[in-house]
């Protein structure tokens, strides 16, 4: 059905402006829309599959008003009432229900139909020849990297290849067919759960006893070469003495902050904590490093601070344990030949992401035989801000003349479609070896680009989707929503939180509401409410640009005048001329704030009230690649769901509190919808994927778009293979989220997918 009536306006789809879909489909989950014909409720269908139309959860009831509807056009009232309240603002009158700028309804997008992505190449079915080894299907291929035992080999396994399977096949065919002796294989990996699963896939297939297996080394390249480290001098590296937790780096370099003068509550340490990690693993000591801007040049000074520290008091992090065993190697020559001595075999996985300190460990202790075998592909490249990048594999053969190099171009997971429109994403990269995957399977599904109107609407189709397809069958567990940054997570979350769906999402993760410059937006409007509200009085003294330790006169204030916090804030002494103007202008806004529309207090916060000013001075919060205007402007999109200020708030309140609460569980179900950045998927695989915001600013993110238009291209590759890998994850259903706007913003298609629409 097109047709409906709430609050006495009648509604027609073809009509309705696009951006209050979202609106008139929560206000039908609460009855107030109502069908034209019997004047029951009706709900607003917003999903991916169908285009939107009004509907009786009762089959019967839906068919019999859908013969019975109106055929006949209509024509509605707008959403917000007809008649507007004004206000008076320096000597304008300005209407109270839209933003200053806008005189006239924006057109907005019409409704588009999901459309396919292009696939080109079609499928044609090749049949790998499959033979056994050691009672393991290969195909050839796989039996090739499996049975090349001798010097350089460098594997190259694209997504769904089986890479995990030749590896630990390779590893059962050296133990079992070539007779070589278990202590002198090493097998590294990133994770402790790829080295758990690759000794159980050993466990379960070898004839040796449990003793000779011992032997065999299978770990994380920080648990080797921490035990060799602890081998050496156990009293150094004993794990009592490990910063094992970002706070107790922080502490460190808070220490350095205050003699330098910076202010602990402004300064983004964890960034400072991630570039300190970048320079470690890239092997650059403070003598190093030439800094490239102002903010580098600080973290400059806290990472000088941080080691010295940590060499007084006899400390070591996790990088340390890689660098420092790389030195005792290189510079004890004993050492290192006792090593060699053991191990003559060198197994690598997920070669893509080794760091410099990594290889040149790898490097050194192969050196004497040169058996190293290194898993990995270099359109999977995703950790640069770790310092992993594609060169490693790039340059193996020059780095290793003699390397024989295999592809293993089958893929085993992915439909045709889905494969195919990987291949020409991450083609267009010009930092790459040359290949393409093929897929061993086609089915009538293809992977399809939906066109919701925003963030909110786009969580809406997506959760409505899921809800249509369990209901057909299928189980949370098969389905993951990838986002490229955490705050893109941000509406699915509070989606699902409201929905009866089980989900899972990164217990790292912490809410938007509790980021930096939400936290001082929100502040202002809990002020508004409850002008005695310390902890938002904390929070305000910042864009106030007061000092902290003003706080506690504004309490002493408050008692001795009998007013409140806020208005305490006018008796403050000893400010100068222009922030005491300033004050007189802020304190009386703020209690008027509550009376105002969210996104309009919002605004008014920001342009009035001097919140702007306070974002240009700060500009990112934790991230080089998050701006805090970009928090503000996402903020704007979910007030817009709200008619008031406390409406808004017990919002915030609920989500903030309702994260923390999954953050805090003692026992984790991970059984449920996977909510995740694309990052976190990598090596996962799902049977349906949702990717969020596939558009310009986003994946592409806006720091790779800059980046590039400055001539350096390095981040835009990145982003492409950050795209290929999302849509790898997918075994059948791809689908691909292309909203109308983004943080309030026009948004374009992403430029990686022009091509295929």
């Amino acid at each position: 059905m097109k047709f409906a009536i709430m609050d006495n306006r009648e509604l027609d789809l073809s009509q309705l402006p696009r951006e209050e879909y979202q609106t008139v489909y929560e206000l039908s989950l609460t009855d107030r829309v109502l069908c034209k014909i019997c004047s029951q409720p009706v709900k607003l269908y917003l999903g991916i599959s169908n285009e939107p139309s009004f509907y009786h959860p009762n089959h019967k009831e839906n068919e019999r008003c859908q013969q019975g509807e109106h055929s006949h056009s209509h024509i509605i009232s707008p959403i917000e009432d007809v008649e507007e309240a004004y206000i008076e603002r320096n000597g304008f009158r300005i209407p109270k229900s839209r933003a200053i700028s806008t005189l006239e309804r924006p057109k907005t997008p019409i409704w588009q139909q999901p459309t396919p992505l292009k696939v080109h190449s079609p499928f044609t079915y090749q049949q790998n020849h499959l033979s056994s080894v050691l009672g393991i299907s290969l195909d050839a291929p796989q039996k090739q990297a499996v049975m090349t035992i001798s010097g350089p080999l460098l594997i190259l396994a694209g997504a769904g290849s089986g890479k995990t399977r030749v590896l630990t096949t390779r590893a059962l065919y050296m133990l079992e067919e070539q007779k070589i002796d278990a202590k002198s294989i090493m097998l590294v990996t990133f994770t402790a759960k790829a080295a758990r699963e690759m000794n159980e896939r050993i466990k379960a297939n070898t004839t040796l006893n449990q003793v000779q297996l011992n032997q065999l080394l299978i770990g994380t390249f920080h648990s080797i070469f921490y035990k060799i480290l602890l081998h050496h001098d156990r009293n150094r590296w004993n794990s009592s003495h490990l910063l094992k937790w970002d706070w107790q780096k922080e502490n460190y370099l808070k220490q350095a902050a205050r003699e330098l003068g910076l202010d602990e509550k402004e300064f983004p340490f964890d960034q400072a904590l991630q570039q300190i990690g970048y320079w470690k693993n890239t092997l650059y000591t403070p003598e190093d490093v030439k800094p490239s801007d102002s903010f580098e040049e600080t973290v400059l000074s806290l990472y000088k601070y941080y080691e010295q520290q940590k060499l007084q008091h006899g400390q070591f992090d996790f990088d340390d344990m890689l660098i420092k065993c790389y030195e005792l190697l290189h510079d004890n020559p004993s050492i290192l030949e006792a090593y060699q001595q053991r191990f003559h075999y060198f197994l690598i996985d997920e070669f893509q992401d080794i760091n410099p300190v990594q290889y040149k460990l790898m490097k050194l202790l192969s050196s004497h035989t040169k058996n190293l075998c290194a898993v990995g592909d270099d359109d999977q490249t995703i950790y640069s801000f770790r310092g992993s990048t594609p060169s490693f594999i790039l340059s193996f053969k020059d780095e290793f003349p003699n390397a024989t190099i295999i592809h293993l171009s089958s893929n085993y997971r992915s439909d045709h479609h889905i494969v195919s429109s990987a291949n020409a994403v991450i083609s267009k990269n010009k930092q790459r070896l040359p290949k393409q995957m093929v897929a061993q399977y086609e089915s009538s599904y293809r992977p399809t680009c939906f066109f919701p109107y925003d963030e909110e609407e786009e969580a809406t189709m997506i959760v409505n989707d899921i809800k249509e397809k369990i209901a057909e069958g299928a189980t949370p567990n098969e389905f993951a929503i990838l986002y490229r940054t955490h705050t893109g997570g941000r509406a699915i979350f509070e989606r699902f939180v409201q929905s009866s769906i089980p989900f899972v999402i990164e217990r790292e993760q912490s809410s938007f509401y509790e980021r930096k410059m939400v936290r001082g937006v929100l502040a202002y409007l809990q002020l508004s409410i409850n002008p005695d509200h310390t902890a938002a009085l904390t929070e305000l003294i910042r864009p106030l640009f007061l000092k902290q330790s003003i706080l506690n006169d504004v309490k002493a204030l408050s008692i001795l005048h009998d007013c409140s916090l806020v208005e305490a804030l006018l008796f403050i002494q000893g400010l100068p001329s222009f922030q005491i103007s300033k004050l007189k202008k802020i304190v009386p806004r703020i209690s008027q704030l509550k009376k105002e529309k969210p996104v309009t207090a919002i605004q008014i916060i920001e342009k009035e009230l001097g919140f702007h000013d306070y974002l240009k001075k700060q500009g990112n919060e934790g991230n080089a690649i998050e701006k805090g205007s970009d928090d503000v402007n996402d903020l704007k999109v979910v007030a817009k769901k709200f008619s008031t200020v406390s409406e808004f708030l017990q919002h915030t309140d609920h989500m903030t509190l309702t994260q923390r609460a999954l953050k805090e569980q003692k026992t984790y179900n991970w059984s449920g919808v996977q909510l995740m950045t694309v990052h976190r998927s990598k090596g996962l695989e799902y049977k349906y994927v949702y990717i969020l915001g596939a558009v310009d600013g986003s994946l592409p993110h806006d720091f790779a778009l800059e980046s590039a238009r400055k001539g350096n291209n390095e981040f835009l590759e990145e982003e492409r293979r950050l795209l290929y890998v999302a849509m790898t994850r997918a075994r059948e259903h791809l689908f691909l989220s292309i909203p109308s706007y983004r943080r309030g913003r026009k948004a374009s298609p992403s430029r990686f997918l022009k091509p295929l629409l």
